[in-house]
C-alpha cells in the first residue's frame, strides 16, 4: 500500500495510459490507499497506485455516517482501513414519495391480479435498496474526486448488500490481498515499441525506465518463484543480461566489438544497482548488516525476521498496555530492530507485516497496531 509513491516524472505518457488493464476497470482498493494515491500531473481527475493510472473505483463497506440532500444522497463508507464520502444522486422516480404514498393508499382495485399493486411493490422495493441507514453494508463503484481537499467517490451505481452470514465480506477479504498481490502491486509495463513510439526526444530516460520497471519485474518474480532468502548481487545479474543486449547494437558491435563488450557489464551493473535501489524502498528486500559482503535478505522469506516479529507480538500484548489495541508499528520497528537487525526499514516492515497478516499469524486492529491471534 504504497501509492503515494513517485512524480510526474515517474508517470508513463496519458496516451498509453489504455494500455493498462486496470485503467478501464472498477479497482477494488482499500479505502485506505484510495485516500492516499496520488493525483495525476498531465490529468487531473486521474490518480495513480503505484504505477497503475486509475479514476473508477470499487468499494464495499458499512455506512457509519449519512447525510440526505434534494438530489443526492452522501454515505460514509468504512471498510475497516479508513472512511470514506460517497455522493449516490438520487433517482428522479424516487424523489417524489407522494405518488407511492397515494399508490399504497389505494390498494388493490380487485380481488385478482392487480398490475399496478406489483408494480408499485416492485418499485418500493428498488427504491428500499437505495436508501440505506448507519450500519447497513453498502457497495458501490463510481469514479473519483477530490472536493475542499476531501477525496470522495461519485457513485454511479450503488446497493445495499444483504448478507446476514457475513459471506459477501468474507469473500471480498480473501479477494482483496490476491488482488494486490497479483495485479495492482505488480508495475504497469509498456511494451517497448509503444514507449519508443511516444518518446521524441528524450527517448533514452523513457527507455532506460522501462527496463528499469522490466528488471524490477523480472528480480521480483525470481525471488517469489525461487523463495529466496537471502542473495548477492552476483547470484541475480544473469537475469539482466537479455534486457540489456538489444539487437539494435549489431552494426556498432561489427564496428568497434571491444568497446560494445566493455560497456555491456557496466550497463548491467549500473540496472542491477537501481533495480535493488527500488526494492529496498518498497521494502521486499534489506540488508540485515552492513558490510563489504554485500547481502541482501528477501523479506517475506526471511523466517528469522517473521519469527523475530511474532515473538515481539506475543510477548508485549501480554501487557496491559498493549493489550486492547495491540502494538504500534513503531514501537514493533524499535524493538525488532533491537532484537534482530538495526537497519531495518519501515518499508520492509511493513512488508513484513502485511504478509503475516495474510497469513493469519497476526491481526490489525487498527491501521497502525498489530497483536497476535
Amino acid at each position: 500500500m504504497d501509492g503515494d509513491q513517485g512524480g510526474a516524472e515517474d508517470e508513463p505518457p496519458s496516451l498509453l495510459w489504455g494500455l493498462d488493464p486496470v485503467f478501464s476497470a472498477y479497482a477494488r482498493l482499500y479505502v485506505k490507499d484510495i485516500l492516499q494515491m496520488r493525483e495525476s500531473r498531465q490529468v487531473p481527475g486521474i490518480y495513480f497506485y503505484k504505477s497503475h493510472p486509475l479514476f473508477q473505483v470499487d468499494v464495499l463497506g458499512t455506512v457509519v455516517y449519512r447525510r440526505e440532500r434534494d438530489d443526492f444522497y452522501c454515505y460514509g463508507v468504512d471498510d475497516s482501513t479508513g472512511v470514506i464520502n460517497c455522493l449516490c444522486w438520487k433517482d428522479e422516480k424516487w424523489r417524489d414519495h407522494g405518488d407511492l404514498a397515494k399508490d399504497a393508499a389505494r390498494g388493490p382495485a380487485g380481488g385478482g391480479f392487480n398490475v399496478e399493486e406489483q408494480l408499485r411493490k416492485l418499485r418500493e422495493a428498488q427504491r428500499s435498496s437505495s436508501v440505506l441507514e448507519i450500519g447497513d453494508l453498502l457497495q458501490v463503484r463510481g469514479s473519483l474526486k477530490t472536493s475542499r481537499e476531501q477525496r470522495e467517490i461519485m457513485a454511479s451505481s450503488f446497493y445495499k448488500v444483504n448478507d446476514p452470514v457475513m459471506s459477501v465480506q468474507i469473500s471480498r477479504m480473501l479477494e482483496m490481498p490476491q488482488l494486490y498481490r497479483d495485479c495492482y502491486d505488480k508495475p504497469f509495463f509498456i511494451p517497448s515499441s509503444e514507449l519508443s513510439a511516444s518518446s521524441t526526444d528524450n527517448g533514452r530516460p523513457s527507455s532506460f525506465q522501462s527496463v528499469l520497471s522490466q528488471s524490477v519485474h523480472i528480480l521480483k518474480e525470481f525471488l517469489k518463484e525461487k523463495e529466496v532468502t537471502r542473495f548477492r548481487p552476483y547470484d541475480v545479474e544473469y537475469l539482466l543480461h537479455p534486457l540489456i543486449q538489444q539487437p539494435g547494437s549489431n552494426t556498432s558491435a561489427e564496428q568497434e566489438p571491444g568497446s560494445v563488450r566493455s560497456m555491456i557489464p557496466a550497463q548491467i551493473r549500473n540496472l542491477l544497482k537501481e533495480t535493488l535501489k527500488i526494492l529496498q524502498v518498497e521494502g521486499e528486500i534489506f540488508r540485515k548488516v552492513l558490510s563489504q559482503d554485500e547481502v541482501y535478505n528477501v523479506t517475506e522469506h526471511d523466517k528469522d525476521l517473521l519469527a523475530a516479529i511474532c515473538d515481539i507480538l506475543r510477548e508485549d500484548c501480554k501487557r496491559e498496555k498493549y493489550a486492547e489495541k495491540g502494538c504500534h508499528v513503531l514501537h514493533i520497528l524499535s524493538s525488532v530492530r533491537q532484537r534482530y537487525s538495526r537497519n531495518l526499514s519501515r518499508e520492509a516492515l511493513d512488508v513484513a507485516l502485511k504478509f503475516l497478516e495474510c497469513n493469519s499469524d497476526i491481526i490489525s486492529t487498527t491501521d497502525a497496531h498489530y497483536t497476535v491471534l
